[in-house]
């Protein structure tokens, strides 16, 4: 089932960056035909946006509101069910409660010449917020990236997802107005991110777009930055398993499976020093998967880019974390804590048997948005600070510009901007405080 690299030396790294390479290379650039709607909606607004969401979802009939109504709204709610109500309720406020205590504050200080230097900390005005719909729906979504922007101190949330048909999973709405959001679109694609880039007749503009997608939504994400800020350009979800001979090869096959069933490019990672382990994990597998609703996408998944990787070097062992940069790293060996040590490049670790990647991406607290493609070697996952924007106040005193002068003026001359230096000289023949 897995394929097997035994991890010895430089030429092992090699045969792993080659095979990490092989899923990037396979994320289709979709850049020319993106570029194409994007443009297409900026000149034709929702229009334009109606359109390729009709023939994208195969719609005839005349739409009247491309956003949800307050009473198609309240119809869906009545349809949610209560229990599923019940967990989402928890994991909002298990969410929310981790998310707090990551607010930043605003900082003053002044130094010896008693120049005032502080930051001040100001929330983004409006975020729109995709959600994938079809057959990856998904609540949680809606919750991990609404709540760091509410705690944050957002006012504007807007939400977009494929419903044009009307057909939305109910939990999302429920979702949604938990979070408190504007206005939910019945769009998705490429030009409903175009629609929150530049706005439409009824698409609000908006300042910064957060939420998972597919190529196409990760290419105009990329596309409309610099017009928008962005989260992230997220690739197909992964997940790396650090196991020993003291691990349960049911729970280390059940954690690889739970990531294969996402999309037949999820990656799939065991790194152990048994070899033993890895084919009793082949053995569960099998075993689990004959049963699974999305066996043809895990079994496919775990096909292209399942790898199983045999290292006896411990020291290794955190090389190869670190080479992959995973977006989930979970460990399950009775030397944890020296691998979490030396682990430099992951986006969420999950420790011991009794946690599984499953509760990260419900209701465990931290954020499941996730760096991803080996991302994770210079970008963390979703947070409050996300959705801050960070003001340098500067004020400085008489004592101040005549004591820190000489060295501004050296600088600026030293970089022939003799305008600098001129903005500081005038200041210093002006006479008065």
């Amino acid at each position: 089932m897995l394929k097997t690299l035994n991890y010895k030396n430089q030429n092992s790294l090699k045969v792993l960056e080659l095979f990490l390479d092989k899923r990037k290379s396979i994320q289709k650039n979709q850049t020319s035909a993106v570029s194409k709607i994007i443009n297409n909606v900026k000149k034709n607004g929702e229009k334009a946006d109606l359109n390729y969401e009709k023939k994208k979802s195969k719609i005839k009939k005349k739409i009247k509101k491309i956003f949800f109504s307050n009473k198609e709204i309240n119809i869906i709610l009545k349809r949610t069910d209560k229990e599923l109500k019940k967990a989402i309720d928890l994991a909002y406020n298990r969410i929310k409660k981790f998310h707090s205590k990551q607010k930043f504050l605003s900082f003053k200080f002044k130094d010896k010449y008693k120049n005032e230097l502080s930051y001040k900390y100001s929330p983004i005005e409006k975020v729109g917020v995709y959600v994938p719909g079809g057959t990856a729906s998904y609540p949680s979504t809606v919750l991990m990236n609404c709540i760091p922007a509410i705690v944050a101190g957002v006012k504007n949330i807007y939400l977009t997802t494929p419903a044009l048909d009307s057909k939305i999973n109910p939990a999302i709405i429920y979702a949604a107005k938990k979070c408190g959001v504007k206005k939910i679109y019945k769009t998705g694609g490429a030009h409903s991110i175009a629609a929150f880039a530049y706005g439409t007749k009824n698409f609000e503009k908006v300042d910064k777009i957060v939420g998972p997608g597919n190529a196409f939504v990760a290419c105009a994400k990329k596309e409309v930055f610099g017009d928008v800020g962005i989260d992230m350009v997220a690739g197909p979800s992964e997940v790396t398993v650090v196991a020993d001979k003291s691990a349960d090869p049911d729970l280390v096959a059940a954690n690889l499976i739970a990531q294969a069933e996402h999309d037949v490019n999820a990656q799939s990672i065991l790194i152990t020093d048994n070899k033993n382990l890895i084919k009793l994990v082949n053995l569960s597998l099998k075993k689990q998967l004959i049963k699974l609703p999305k066996k043809k996408i895990a079994s496919q998944s775990l096909k292209n880019f399942g790898l199983a990787i045999l290292t006896k070097n411990k020291k290794k062992i955190i090389e190869i974390i670190n080479t992959i940069a995973p977006e989930h790293l979970e460990l399950c060996t009775n030397y944890n804590n020296k691998i979490i040590k030396g682990v430099k490049n992951a986006g969420s670790i999950f420790i011991g048997k009794f946690s599984p990647e499953a509760i990260g991406d419900y209701m465990a607290g931290p954020n499941h948005v996730l760096p991803t493609s080996g991302s994770a070697r210079f970008s963390s996952g979703l947070s409050v600070n996300d959705f801050l924007k960070k003001h340098s106040l500067i004020k400085i005193t008489k004592t101040g510009i005549e004591r820190l002068s000489a060295s501004v003026i050296n600088l600026a001359k030293h970089e022939n901007l003799e305008g600098h230096a001129n903005s500081v000289k005038i200041r210093l023949k002006k006479k008065g405080n």
